[in-house]
Order: structure tokens, then sequence, then C-alpha cells
């Protein structure tokens, strides 16, 4: 049985490696470690951190060819930490092998606990291979004692020139526009680029044509987790778009998040937010405005709710911005947590029994919409610690 066209064309060499110049080009990191592991030197355990398709167990084993050690691959999705402690030579003299760990956030902490002496120690060269940030997804102990790569997504470029190969390879011919379609469509990802290619290539004749393509790919996937970093990141790229006044950028995140299946309702909920937030009093109109489209959403679902958020995203990010709530707020806060409960000053405390006033509740209040009251100045509302502050300032109020 034939391999799949992903895994025939793989890379064996740091030189024929497309893409990842930062990492295997000339005086780069890749080769610096090989050449100290050569020299003598050890070589560190890795963490490579890179989106689906960049070449992250494909660099992991050419650097388990260039040691010369042995290769063994796991995949934290189903691989048990007693199958991992097996493969580690018990006796010191014989070589270390290299263990690739894919998808390494998923194991638990109690899991990547368990690495932890066997990478110090060094019995083994630990490589972790993960899609999601580090920081958070790898305990500390286990990533202070690896150094982190982070792999970028292919250029166009280098999609072309895997492309190429994997067009010599299989014999077959590619229209232009067919071309241009499966660079673009595959989002960065040399993986789904070879796997649709090849599909394609099942399908119809030697010469592939973009209506061959768009049969095996089905449907443009969108690189956009909805758990994991980038998630945080689209969202927000929207909410920053929104706040530079940006209505193009805020339009293209809003289609991003919502062409990857995101829920409507909760880019609805962060509008709100963003109204308030970014908006404010500028204009009062952009709360209603957001609060309208959460209510269309929630009543006509998707897909007929993209044009209600693309109203919404828009208006935002055209209205005029104020953050004076936000920041008034936030000192608000701050001050209630500094001082804690300040008294109510008397002369505002509301006093329904005769004794409560008696002992002064309410003693020299003019009700503000009495003829008194509205002759009345200079009256505090504020505790008398925080006598005269201000969250808001006139200037910043439309």
């Amino acid at each position: 049985m034939s391999q799949p066209l992903a895994e025939t064309l793989r890379p064996n060499t740091l030189d024929e490696f497309v893409g990842q110049e930062h990492l295997v080009g000339k005086d780069s990191i890749l080769r610096k470690l090989l050449a100290n592991a050569g020299n003598g030197g050890r070589f560190p355990s890795l963490i490579l951190w890179g989106a689906p398709g960049t070449g992250k167990t494909t660099l992991a084993r050419i650097i388990a060819t260039e040691l010369g050690s042995t290769f063994h691959e796991f995949s934290a999705v189903n691989a048990s930490t007693k199958e991992i402690q097996a493969v580690i030579p018990q006796n010191q003299a014989l070589l270390t092998p290299v263990v690739f760990i894919d998808e390494i956030h998923r194991f638990n902490k109690a899991q990547q606990d368990k690495l932890l002496p066997h990478v110090e120690r060094g019995d083994l060269i630990f490589i972790g291979a993960t899609t999601e940030n580090p920081s958070f997804e790898v305990i500390g102990p286990l990533l202070s004692r690896t150094r982190v790569l982070v792999l970028n997504q292919h250029s166009t470029g280098e999609l072309e020139e895997i492309l190429t190969r994997a067009v010599k390879h299989l014999g077959v011919k590619l229209d232009e526009d067919a071309h241009q379609f499966l660079v673009e469509s595959s989002n960065g990802d040399a993986r789904v680029l070879l796997n649709v290619l090849e599909i394609a290539a099942q399908l119809g004749s030697k010469k592939i044509s973009l209506s061959t393509l768009e049969s095996a790919l089905q449907r443009r996937q969108l690189n956009f987790d909805l758990r994991g970093e980038e998630y945080y990141n689209v969202i927000s790229a929207l909410h920053k778009s929104i706040r530079g006044s940006d209505p193009d950028a805020a339009l293209y995140w809003l289609a991003r998040m919502l062409e990857a299946g995101q829920d409507p309702l909760y880019i609805a909920r962060r509008l709100i937010r963003a109204a308030a937030e970014d908006i404010g009093m500028a204009d009062p109109r952009a709360l209603l405005v957001t609060n309208a489209a959460f209510e269309a959403c929630d009543k006509i679902g998707m897909p007929e709710c993209n044009v209600v958020l693309a109203e919404a995203v828009v208006y935002l990010a055209k209205a005029p911005k104020s953050n004076a709530l936000y920041t008034g707020y936030a000192e608000a806060r701050e001050d209630v947590g500094k001082y804690g409960n300040l008294p109510v000053p008397m002369h505002i405390r509301n006093a329904p029994t005769k004794l409560m006033k008696e002992i002064g509740y309410g003693k020299g209040y003019d009700y503000h919409h009495s003829e008194a009251g509205e002759k009345k100045a200079g009256v505090d509302y504020l505790p008398e610690k925080l006598k005269n502050k201000r969250y808001i300032s006139s200037k910043k109020l439309p």
C-alpha cells in the first residue's frame, strides 16, 4: 500500500526543508545546536510551537536523524506515560533517544510532571509539538527545561515551492486558476495543500481544473480554533479594529469568526461591551444598536444574522470614540478597594423613620427637582474622604 503524498514528500534533511528559515537556514539556531551536539555537546529538549502543517513533526524526525538517535513518536491524544517511559533506556551508556510527543498540550499536569525527571536527567531528548501557546498549556517546570522554537505559517512562496515538487512527483498539471486557488485555500498549511492535491489527482485526469480542486477540498478550512490562542487573537483583532475606527478591518475579522463557526451571540456580547467601553457617551446609541443586534441574532441565528452583526460592527467602527466611562469606572473601583465602605454622607441618607430623622438622616437635603433644590449649589454626594473627586472629566463628555 502506497504512502500518503505528504509522507512520501516529507523532507529528510534540513537542506530539503522548505520554510522556517529562521530555524533551519544558514547560521540558524537548529544548525548551531546540531553542530554543537556533533562536537560532543548536549542537544537540548525542545518545544515546537506552530500552526498545523508547518513542519513540526518533520523537523523532529530530521533532528533525530542528524543526531543519529532512535526516534520514538507519540501523540498525547492516545499515548500513556507508561508507553513513553518504556522506550527510555535503563543503561545510561546507550544512545539517548529522541522522544517526540505531538499535541503535548493535551497532556494534563500530572502527565507532564512525569516527564520532568527524565528530561532533567537527560534520559531522553524530549521534543514536544503544539499548536497552542506553551505559556498557557505546558507546566512551568517543563517549560523551563526546554527551548521553545516558533514555527511560522508557510508563505505563499513556500507553498508554491512545495506544490511544484508535488505536481512533478504526481506527474500532473494544474490550471493556473486551480494552482492559485490551492495555494490560497491552504491557509499556510502544507499538509492541507498536499492532501487536497492528492485527492484531486485521484478524482480526475492528469490535468487538474479548479472545479476538481473545489470538489476535493469541499470547503476552505479556516485556521480558527474555537478554544485555542487564535480564538483570542481574532477576537482581539476585531475589538481593536473597532477601537481604531477601521470598519474594513473590523468587517474582515467578523467574517473570519463567523465563517469559522463562531457563535454569533458571543460576538454580539463582545460588541455590546465595545459599545460601552470604547464609544460610551460619545454616542450612547451604540449600546442600543449592539443590544438590538444581539436580540436579532438570538431570534434568527446564522446565516441570516451575519449582516446584522456586520451592521453593528461597522456602526461601532465609524462611531466617535470615548473611553471616559471605562477609565472612570476603573478609578471608582480602585477607590472602593482602597478605602473600603466609606460612610454615606448624612444629608443624602434616606430617613423613612422618625428616629432616623432625629439623628440627622437626610438633614439639609433639598429635593433636587424642587424650587429650593434647584437653587442649591455645591451639594456633596461623595463620601467626605473623596470630596471633590472627579472620575469623569467634563472634557471627555459630549
